[in-house]
C-alpha cells in the first residue's frame, strides 16, 4: 500500500493516525507541493493523501482513505459496526468537513488577497474559537470524543485542532498559523487540551 503526501499536511496526518491505530505498514511517497503531476497521473485531482493498492485500486480523500482502511482491516474498528451509530459518526465527519473548516477556509483564502478584509477575517477567527467549547463539552465524561474508543471522529478533527497547543518546528504553512491564532485555549479547556496529548502519543504509520 503506497500513500502520496506532503509535509505537514492536516489531511495526510489523518491516514497516518488510522494506519498506525490499525498497524498498518504503508509505503509513503513524498510529493513536492510544487509538482503534482504524479498526484493528477494517479488520482485525476491534486490533493493529498491519494492512497494506491498493488491491485490497482487508487483511493482519494483522507476520510474516505480513513473509511476504505476501515472496511478492508476491521481489526481495532474506527466506525461502529451498527448502521445508526456508524451513522451518526458519519454526520459528525461530515459536518467537521464541510461546516467547521469553512471559517479557517475563508480566512485562508481571505489573506491571500492583496487587501485582506481585516474585519471578515476577526468574524471568522471568532467562529472558530467559540467551536472550542463544543469540543470541550463532547469530551465531558468521556476520552476521546466519540466516547471511551478512538474513532473516526478524532481522526477528522484532531489534525486541526491541535494547533491549540502544537506546532511542529519547520511548518510554514499559512493555514496552520490560521489555526494556531484562532485557537488559543489560555487556562480553560482542560478536557480539550488533555485530548490533544491523549492523541498525540498515539502511534502512526
Amino acid at each position: 500500500m503506497r500513500i502520496l503526501r506532503i509535509p505537514h499536511s492536516t489531511n495526510v496526518e489523518r491516514v497516518a493516525l488510522a494506519a498506525g491505530h490499525k498497524g498498518l505498514a504503508v509505503e509513503w511517497v513524498d510529493v513536492d507541493p510544487r509538482d503534482r503531476s504524479e498526484v493528477r497521473r494517479l488520482s485525476g485531482q491534486e490533493l493529498v493523501p491519494v492512497l494506491v493498492e498493488d491491485g490497482g485500486a487508487v483511493v482519494t480523500d483522507s476520510m474516505e482513505i480513513v473509511r476504505y482502511l476501515d472496511e478492508q482491516h476491521p481489526v481495532r474498528p474506527l466506525y461502529p459496526a451498527d448502521p445508526a451509530p456508524r451513522a451518526e459518526l458519519a454526520i459528525f465527519v461530515d459536518w467537521f468537513n464541510r461546516l467547521w473548516k469553512g471559517p479557517p477556509n475563508e480566512i485562508d483564502a481571505e489573506l491571500s488577497r492583496s487587501k485582506p478584509d481585516q474585519g471578515r477575517i476577526e468574524l471568522l477567527g471568532a467562529a472558530i474559537q467559540g467551536e472550542l467549547t463544543l469540543f470541550e463539552d463532547l469530551l465531558d465524561g468521556r476520552s476521546y470524543l466519540w466516547g471511551e474508543d478512538f474513532s473516526a471522529a478524532d481522526i477528522a478533527a484532531f489534525p486541526f485542532l491541535k494547533f491549540a497547543t502544537l506546532w511542529d518546528e519547520g511548518d510554514d504553512v499559512r493555514y496552520h498559523r490560521t489555526l494556531r491564532e484562532w485557537q488559543a485555549l489560555g487556562d480553560g479547556y482542560p478536557r480539550l487540551r488533555a485530548w490533544i496529548e491523549r492523541v498525540d502519543a498515539r502511534p502512526r504509520a
